[in-house]
């Protein structure tokens, strides 16, 4: 059963990574993707190794994902899905992120959630994160991100 948990996970690992790549290649102005496309192809190459892996049985590594597992990590993937079929293009990349960001922070942060202090850390460690993501890509690398409502 290990083995077969290896395949289809790593299989549908790769089926989005070989979809992004695809959608990468396939949009304009080329020069907005440069960047999408190098990271696309980059991890459909580790997916596409990943799977030849699991399919000779040399992916050996976890047990899979319990229905414990999965229900801790369900409200995450719930957030995320929101986030990119929805916030980010309403909103805009930058304030649907800081929000996302700051959600997830908060709700998987074991810290108290009663005490002023934590939630100012909450803040300013979403702030930090925020300043990094928009310095790497709109300064450095200038990607093309959703634009929305508020930036």
């Amino acid at each position: 059963a290990s083995q077969q948990q290896h395949i289809v996970s790593s299989g549908a690992v790769l089926l989005v990574g070989l979809g992004v790549t695809w959608v990468s290649f396939t949009q304009e102005p080329a020069a907005a993707f440069a960047f999408p496309r190098l990271i696309a192809a980059f991890f459909t190459l580790l997916g596409l190794w990943n799977f030849a892996r699991a399919i000779l049985g040399l992916a050996k590594v976890g047990e899979g994902l319990s229905g414990a597992g999965f229900k801790n990590i369900l409200p995450g993937l719930a957030l995320i899905s929101v986030l990119v079929f929805f916030a980010a293009k309403f909103f805009g990349f930058y304030a649907a992120s800081f929000v996302s960001f700051f959600c997830l922070y908060s709700l998987y942060d074991p810290a108290s959630h009663l005490e002023a202090r934590t939630w100012l850390k909450r803040f300013l460690i979403t702030a930090c994160f925020m300043a990094v993501i928009y310095t790497l890509f709109a300064l450095l690398l200038q990607v093309q991100t959703p634009r929305g409502i508020i930036f």
